[in-house]
């Protein structure tokens, strides 16, 4: 697929999650396969204006991570306009708009999704970022504020109407959150509404089947997957593989899923350095471990890692006691393997569980930054 000037490689899109879709995980998901675009973490306008260090840090890239857009939020004109071109001078194939983003520290300075709720305001703002910049504006937002307000089908036509590339929809309202049923009817309204740019579908994409599912009952040309390629950095490449071929790759073994841990982790201490990146990744481990099978012992000692060393230890600890629940051949038995993952939206809607789910967390400091 084509996204302004540029012909991706496929049409699989990795989301932005603030404070976890940084270059160490974006090189080592690329590095995968099968990924065609990927978007940094949501940054502040103003903050990167500002060069704060820590806005930097949000945006920085490297030459095998292309193509590459930077998500801004924000909601000065002025603002996100010379963010917009800062961001073309930094180097980045495009600039996204969140206008999905729920959380109030977001939107309560009229930023992420609070741009839903005023059509002709977001419409100068981002005419303004178009005029000022050469390279493709995209927009990613949610169906609406609420029920009762599902704006995106409206905004999505004004703002093809402004100039836009394409937008990014994700398929649950600002009330939602990240609870409930993605609404792929809804997703649908928007594909239908614009004439001619791309509507990349996103939320609760799982899995290759759950990313083909999207794809088919709504029309979209491509999915953006965030939270599925922490439990599965693979989902890509098996999702390109699915919809080149009709064929399903099995998942990857345990130990090809350490092994990308590791390389991961390696990341995390070259681009933070050893304790700060060893701390940071406390909280990306357990994502990993999600898919191991029995792993509490890991999750708890993962949680106190200070440098190589300490997660060196904690892998030998969690192999050792990991070893009772594998057969002779070194295989998980078949009574510990863990539940295959079905996307919300492919579920029994009579199920009790469709709406228990894991969250990413928010990440904490100062909304300035991220």
């Amino acid at each position: 697929m084509r996204l302004g000037p540029y012909e991706l490689s496929s049409n699989l899109f990795l989301s932005p999650l603030a404070s976890y879709t940084n270059l160490p995980m974006r090189v080592t998901v690329r590095e995968l396969g099968g990924l065609g675009w990927a978007t940094t973490d949501l940054v502040n306008a103003r903050s990167l204006l500002e060069r704060n260090p820590t806005a930097l840090k949000l945006v920085a890239s490297s030459p095998e991570d292309r193509p590459m857009a930077i998500q801004l939020f924000g909601s000065v004109p002025e603002e996100m306009r010379d963010a917009a071109v800062m961001c073309q001078e930094l180097g980045a194939q495009s600039v996204d708009i969140n206008m999905g983003c729920p959380v109030k520290k977001v939107t309560k300075i009229g930023g992420g999704s609070a741009m839903m709720t005023e059509l002709d305001k977001t419409a100068a703002l981002v005419r303004g970022m178009i005029n000022a910049v050469k390279i493709p504006i995209t927009a990613k937002m949610r169906l609406g504020w609420d029920e009762e307000n599902l704006t995106a089908p409206d905004l999505a036509r004004v703002l093809e109407g402004v100039g836009v590339a394409a937008i990014f929809v994700h398929g649950r309202t600002r009330a939602q959150g990240f609870a409930g049923r993605v609404n792929l009817a809804g997703i649908r309204s928007v594909v239908a509404a614009v004439k001619s740019i791309p509507v990349i579908g996103n939320g609760d994409i799982t899995t290759p089947l759950a990313a083909k599912h999207m794809l088919d009952e709504t029309g979209c040309a491509g999915v953006s997957i965030g939270r599925g390629a922490f439990y599965d950095p693979w989902i890509f490449r098996r999702t390109a593989h699915l919809l080149r071929t009709g064929a399903l790759l099995p998942e990857p073994d345990f130990a090809e899923r350490l092994r990308v841990l590791r390389r991961h982790f390696e990341r995390y201490c070259e681009f933070f350095g050893e304790e700060h990146g060893a701390r940071l990744f406390r909280k990306v481990a357990p994502w990993y471990a999600k898919r191991f099978g029995p792993s509490k012992p890991f999750k708890r000692s993962i949680l106190a890692i200070n440098s190589r060393a300490d997660f060196a230890a904690a892998i030998a600890e969690y192999l050792e006691w990991r070893a009772q629940f594998c057969d002779e051949h070194g295989a998980l038995k078949e009574k510990f393997q863990p539940e295959p993952m079905i996307a919300s939206f492919m579920r029994d809607p009579n199920a009790t569980d469709v709406f228990d789910r894991d969250a990413i967390p928010v990440p904490k400091g100062a909304v300035d930054t991220w």
